[in-house]
């Protein structure tokens, strides 16, 4: 594996919440989710009313980013990417609440989760985000320091 590729997986580890760019009926939105990953796959869940999900089922082409807050611009760090995003149910479905639980206890553990999670879990559907391109941004490396990254996830 390329010291990049390791590099990503690793901010990938170290984060918990990424920006969805999404565009439907209504016009481009953005919104922030928790997310979790296999490999360079993500997988988040939402609520099927919410914007962003009724734009996913319109056209679920996105755009994401992971960053860190920072001050000062040679501390900007993330990851821009663009690709696909669809509703997984099964098999898929199980492998993410078992990601999900094991980066979030509180989901993972649902029996000894308070009720107003049990409750809002009930209502959600888990999508997965499959990225297209993949760039690591790193400016302390070099003002506007942006490098492609080789995401091919395999099935």
């Amino acid at each position: 594996m390329s010291a990049l590729r390791e590099k990503v997986l690793d901010y990938l580890m170290a984060r918990h919440s990424m920006t969805i760019a999404s565009h439907g009926e209504e016009g481009v939105w953005a919104a922030t989710v928790f997310y979790v990953h296999d490999g360079f796959r993500l997988y988040f869940l939402s609520a099927p009313t919410t914007r962003h999900s009724r734009n996913i089922a319109h056209d679920g082409r996105i755009a994401i980013t992971i960053q860190e807050d920072c001050a000062d611009w040679p501390e900007i760090k993330g990851i821009q990417a663009e690709g696909r995003a669809v509703e997984v149910s099964g098999a898929e479905e199980s492998r993410a609440r078992e990601l999900y639980g094991e980066k979030y206890p509180v989901v993972g553990k649902i029996a000894q989760a308070p009720a107003f999670i049990v409750k809002a879990l009930a209502k959600v559907r888990w999508y997965r985000f499959d990225p297209e391109s993949l760039y690591f941004i790193d400016n302390s490396a070099g003002f506007g320091r942006r490098e492609a990254v080789e995401c091919f996830n395999p099935p």
